[in-house]
């Protein structure tokens, strides 16, 4: 790969993930030269370990009494070696190999800071310092996991969701601190694999969401064998021969491995952000508008250092919009549609607006409520756990939300994006052909019933 360290680039990109990477390849078409810093793989390995925990999850909890059921057998070793090997392939077939096809990008190793709205001070990796001017800059250096300030917390050796993902051993228990999504699919994964789970969450389960929707996974993962525990949080952690104890308002909780899973911060405190003057929140993320632009022109953010929503394919299509606007286009993030999915089992998906949310917006809405077994697939599958639900505009019906709580709810929620985006009604939704017997066809049945109820129709009317 070329080394021009020494001469101005036109473009720098501070970051080496999702962001940075679209960013860099969409200033690359527009006939840039870019300088940026590393790159590297985030999500994946937890989708790998999920899906070896329900397929362990599967061989002794399936559903048919003729198949006889049995224990899997758990070689964690073998798993986390496939694991890093499938997250090597993907960053080398989609990251390092796409980078060697463009020397008019210069990977530049090591840690940048402002020196003022126009110059980089970067710390080499290989060691000395280098200073790059640019013209335009996008920050994309995403988050790292936030830790709260619990007593003793910060001298034990407790995972985050990167040490979770890298263990070699199954541990015997497990207490896991967080409500949210990477807390409910490690726990959960955990817990198939063999941990006895303990989930300790500071108000309810995805507190940002519908309430029926964390009452009702946290049902499900109860009847899992999780010990789900809401509003509570330990007033001290400590860490010996024994393991983790926490402590708590009942007494003292005992754990082989504690994992931390609270959430995520900007990482932007050592970007010397105030040499250039960037706006950023209380939280640290920069604030930035529906160009990506800063408050200082000719500086851009985007992913999770930024204050959008901390999703990956959020980064990617921020980056990409930002890079046409580096370069002279006019390109804009509308995330009013945007979907979210927890990849739980039952899964949670959800786009739009949700009841609360529209209220608040002194939105009038009417909604209703499916229960899976409702749905002709799901009863064929024998998974009935979870529901799908509609919120749609009072005065004319136009589809606002969805919020799905099912196996296969993020293969689902797609539908409703395009519907939302589409602004079609319910009615107009509920006159849609779908393929019978599938998941998806759920959501003409929901939508149908602000004007019938489903449960009197034949198995597969129109």
């Amino acid at each position: 790969m070329a080394d021009c360290c020494n001469l101005p680039l036109h473009i720098a990109i501070i970051g080496s993930g999702s962001a940075a990477f679209a960013a860099a390849l969409r200033a690359v078409e527009a006939g840039e030269r870019i300088g940026g810093t590393c790159v590297n793989v985030g999500c994946v390995p937890s989708k790998i370990m999920i899906r070896a925990a329900d397929t362990a999850w599967r061989i002794s909890h399936h559903p048919f009494p003729g198949i006889h059921a049995q224990p899997p057998v758990i070689d964690q070793p073998a798993l986390l070696a496939q694991q890093q090997e499938a997250v090597a392939m993907l960053r080398k077939a989609k990251y390092e190999d796409i980078l060697a096809a463009h020397p008019e990008i210069t990977l530049v190793r090591g840690r940048a800071r402002f020196i003022d709205p126009q110059r980089l001070q970067i710390s080499l990796r290989k060691g000395g310092e280098q200073t790059l001017a640019f013209d335009r800059c996008l920050v994309a250096t995403g988050s790292r996991p936030w830790i709260p300030d619990i007593p003793g917390l910060a001298q034990t050796p407790f995972w985050t969701s990167t040490e979770a993902l890298q263990a070699d051993q199954v541990p015997q228990q497990l207490a896991v601190l967080g409500g949210s999504s990477v807390a409910l699919e490690l726990a959960q994964a955990w817990a198939r694999l063999g941990s006895r789970v303990t989930l300790l969450a500071r108000s309810t389960l995805l507190s940002h969401e519908d309430p029926d929707i964390g009452a009702a996974l946290a049902d499900c993962l109860r009847r899992e064998g999780l010990d789900i525990r809401l509003h509570c949080v330990p007033h001290a952690v400590s860490h010996g021969p024994d393991g983790f104890r926490l402590a708590l308002d009942d007494g003292e909780l005992r754990a082989e491995r504690l994992l931390v899973a609270t959430g995520r911060h900007p990482d932007t405190d050592a970007l010397g952000l105030e040499n250039a003057g960037v706006r950023t929140d209380t939280q640290g993320a920069i604030t930035v508008d529906e160009r990506l632009q800063t408050n200082v022109p000719n500086i851009y953010a985007a992913g999770d250092c930024a204050d959008l929503p901390q999703y990956v394919y959020v980064a990617a299509a921020a980056g990409t919009r930002a890079a046409i606007n580096m370069t002279g286009g006019d390109a804009r993030l509308d995330l009013r549609t945007l979907p979210a999915v927890v990849f739980t089992d039952p899964a949670v998906a959800t786009a739009g607006l949700d009841e609360r949310q529209a209220r608040a917006q002194g939105i009038a809405v009417t909604t209703r409520t499916l229960p899976l077994a409702q749905v002709p697939r799901a009863l064929a599958n024998f998974e009935t756990d979870g529901f799908i639900k509609l919120v749609a505009r009072e005065e004319d019906g136009v589809l606002l939300g969805a919020q799905i709580l099912a196996p296969a709810a993020g293969e689902m929620i797609q539908t409703a994006v395009l519907a939302i985006r589409a602004g079609l009604t319910v009615d107009a939704i509920g006159d849609q052909l779908f393929p019978y017997l599938t998941m998806v066809e759920g959501i003409r049945l929901c939508a149908q019933t602000f004007r019938q109820d489903v449960s009197q129709l034949s198995c597969c009317a129109g």
